[in-house]
């Protein structure tokens, strides 16, 4: 009975131990196929790839180049290649067509592709660009890469910078680069991706390498908030990182530091070149970053903030305070909204803050000092309870100031009573019936609001 029970727990132990393993393969193979990079190259062949370069025709350089460059990666099991060729298929046509699909053993059928192009059609980049889409397969985790080989790019291609915009923002597709050889025209090549030109047959290769070496890696960035003393900034914020050629946006986070004070170490994809927003009020933006591989890339940026808060002054009332925003402005252009008693944070400078009671409260010029804290106050407003005459009766109310009429708020035709919070000061009211068709049928009535009283006032 003993040796049956051994056994059976063996046998247990050992379907263990192969599930795990099975498990762990999975998985493994998972996380390879998380890794993959699938890399579509889109060759021109146009007429004008027969034009001799340095040691021979550009359609023959090129050809030489890639068969080399397959060669080198067919070992890579993590890298799928596919080839898209403009220009081949009639003298006359502008067409573009899919020579070679993605797949896992396909290199010889790449290789065997190339040799046999001969260049005889017209520029049509951003069609194969536009096509280029449906070239990746639906399924799978996988970096997408597009790289356009082309010796030139004219007014034929206009649109391409509004197709590879769309290419972007599709998610499919990581970055596209175009690789320029010989000197050409490259007219919208900036647009279409990013743009490497090749000047001298040495740099072809080197170049292919280069961008090959940088598809599957990633660059480490740590973002660095510091105050204006240089320390290091402990407030959260929003952060976003866009593609500066496309204005799209590769990564949103929180800007955080741990409980020793150390920001997140965040990974970019070193292909691009971003254009960095801190949603600081207003915002804080570096331009044009370039992150390399082989170390920690430290972005740094002064963040002098202080704190800005408005308040009622005076008794408080019987009632409950009123909940009224607060427009922030700089340059005439909005900051940030709060609320009078609650506290918001702004970069140092100064401020034009428009609190919205009735009439609007402008405080202009106001000053934030970094690390500091600012408190303005409205007063406590008043509040009037008017009651009209009986029928539709359409009227306004007006502050009066130094012999001055400041619009304070319409009044609401369809009411026969209203309640307002209004600030202190002296005020008229006028009304005019709507069947009145005569000036002195207009009814005005002149009066005084007190911070916290109640001022009533009848028709």
């Amino acid at each position: 009975m003993t040796e049956h029970i051994l056994k059976a727990l063996k046998l247990v132990l050992c379907a263990c131990l192969i599930f795990n393993f099975q498990l762990s393969s999975f998985n493994s193979l998972q996380a390879q196929q998380a890794e993959k990079t699938r890399l579509l190259l889109i060759m021109d062949c146009s007429n004008s790839m027969w034009d001799h370069w340095q040691s021979g025709a550009k359609i023959k350089v090129t050809q030489q180049v890639l068969l080399s460059f397959l060669d080198s990666i067919s070992k890579q099991h993590d890298v799928d290649v596919a080839l898209r060729v403009f220009g081949h298929l009639n003298r006359h046509q502008f067409g573009t067509r899919l020579e070679v699909p993605f797949g896992s053993d396909n290199i010889y059928q790449l290789q065997s592709k190339i040799k046999t192009l001969v260049p005889q059609g017209g520029c049509t980049a951003s069609a194969a660009l536009t096509d280029a889409l449906s070239d990746f397969p639906s399924a799978g985790d996988s970096r997408n890469i597009i790289l356009i080989i082309t010796d030139g790019m004219d007014d034929c291609d206009a649109e391409i910078c509004d197709v590879a915009r769309q290419v972007q923002l599709s998610g499919v597709v990581v970055q596209t680069f175009v690789l320029g050889i010989g000197d050409g025209t490259f007219n919208h090549a900036d647009c279409a991706g990013t743009f490497l030109p090749v000047r001298h047959e040495e740099e072809y290769a080197k170049t292919l390498y280069d961008i090959f070496r940088l598809a599957g890696k990633t660059a480490r960035v740590v973002l660095r908030l510091l105050d204006g003393d240089g320390d290091l900034y402990e407030t959260e914020h929003p952060v976003a990182f866009y593609d500066r050629r496309t204005g799209v946006s590769r990564l949103n986070t929180i800007y955080t530091v741990d409980s020793k004070l150390r920001p997140d170490t965040l990974l970019l994809d070193p292909l691009m070149t971003y254009d960095l927003t801190v949603f600081t009020h207003p915002p804080l933006q570096r331009e044009a970053l370039q992150f390399d591989i082989d170390r920690v890339n430290w972005v740094d940026l002064i963040v002098s903030e202080g704190t800005m808060r408005v308040r009622y002054e005076g008794r408080r009332p019987q009632w409950t305070q009123p909940n009224v925003d607060v427009v922030v402005r700089r340059e005439d252009e909005r900051v940030a909204a709060q609320e009078v008693g609650e506290t918001g944070q702004y970069l140092a400078g100064r401020y034009d803050v428009e609190v919205q009671t009735l009439p609007v409260t402008t405080l202009r010029g106001v000053e934030v000092r970094g690390n500091a804290a600012t408190e303005l106050s409205v007063p406590m407003p008043g509040i009037l309870i008017l009651s009209k005459p009986k029928g539709i009766t359409t009227g306004a109310i007006f502050r009066l100031r130094d012999g001055q009429v400041e619009f304070a708020t319409d009044l609401n035709p369809s009411t026969a009573g209203e309640r307002l919070l209004l600030q202190p000061g002296q005020y008229e009211v006028v009304l005019h019936p709507q069947n009145a068709i005569k000036y002195d049928k207009v009814q005005t009535k002149r009066f005084v609001i007190e911070s916290s009283q109640t001022t009533k006032i009848q028709f």
